[in-house]
């Protein structure tokens, strides 16, 4: 990308971004993408240099469908949001008198269950750091931080950006609950369990330094903060030992929590708060999920299924 299209076009709305609405360095990463791909299809199609308020709907049509061809229908998605936050941005500072994306039809999204462990399955994964440990193929200090990331995924529900981001300041141990910053830089409190908090105040004890406030809770074994692809890699391994599908990511974890809470009876608003989702709807996905159970069940027990 030119220096100066990203200097006038994109420099004020990652600004914006990063520091008005406080969104997540993915997200920023995700819309910058949308935007390059966005700017390298109209100056491919000779449309850049006519100006954004001259767009299109017939042209934006053409964008969808090329875009199609390039992303899943869910990126697809994911770049139109994008791109619709970047003309909102433009229009409140009249800089762009209107959106050419609003009213552009999208192909509908396939409806894709989130994938889960059952509750034997993540029995088994989160065993994996004391297996390794009982058959000296890890020692102490990472079997601990391994089996703690596990546990705080599964036990609490927490993204993985927020798992790293974890620090001891933010974790109340004499009830069991972590404060988070989550998407939106949104702050909730998250009960951990009894098996995570257990095991945060066994890494305190143990830690070879003195823990402070802003101790991170996950370290690595040269000292630094554990980072999101450090956790990947780390689950990769326990799902390679467990006999479990290697695509399954942190996140599944994520789902696993959700999906176990509401199969074990809890509220689905309950749900909703302890993942931080802002609408009721972002979490009705995991009812299906656990209707998708019951209904199987029912197929294998019930004489007339």
């Amino acid at each position: 990308m030119p220096a100066a299209v990203l200097a006038e076009w994109w420099a004020p709305f990652a600004d914006h971004l990063a520091k008005e609405r406080r969104v997540s360095r993915y997200t920023v990463r995700n819309y910058r993408q949308a935007f390059e791909d966005f700017y390298r299809w109209l100056a491919a199609q000779n449309l850049w240099a006519r100006g954004l308020d001259a767009l299109t709907t017939r042209e934006m049509r053409d964008f969808v469908i090329e875009a199609q061809r390039r992303f899943d229908r869910r990126t697809l998605h994911n770049h139109a949001s994008g791109l619709r936050t970047f003309f909102k941005f433009w229009i409140a500072r009249g800089k762009v008198r209107r959106n050419p994306l609003l009213n552009i039809p999208l192909p509908k999204l396939e409806k894709r269950l989130p994938k889960f462990l059952t509750e034997e399955q993540a029995r088994l994964l989160l065993a994996g750091p004391q297996r390794l440990l009982a058959e000296g193929k890890l020692d102490p200090a990472t079997a601990l931080r391994d089996q703690l990331a596990m546990e705080l995924l599964y036990g609490g529900g927490l993204r993985v950006s927020e798992l790293v981001a974890l620090d001891y300041g933010a974790i109340d141990l004499e009830s069991g609950v972590a404060r988070v910053v989550g998407k939106g830089n949104k702050e909730r409190l998250c009960p951990l369990g009894e098996v995570a908090t257990a095991l945060l105040r066994k890494a305190r004890a143990e830690a070879s330094r003195p823990v402070t406030a802003a101790s991170p809770v996950l370290l690595n074994a040269d000292g630094r903060r554990t980072r999101v692809g450090d956790v990947q890699l780390l689950l990769k391994r326990y799902l390679a030992l467990a006999g479990l599908p290697m695509d399954l990511s942190p996140h599944k974890l994520r789902h696993s929590f959700a999906t176990h809470l509401l199969n074990a009876g809890a509220d689905l608003r309950v749900v909703q708060e302890l993942l931080g989702h802002s609408q009721l709807a972002t979490t009705q996905i995991y009812t299906h999920v656990s209707m998708a159970r019951l209904q199987e069940i029912h197929a294998k027990a019930h004489p007339r299924a």
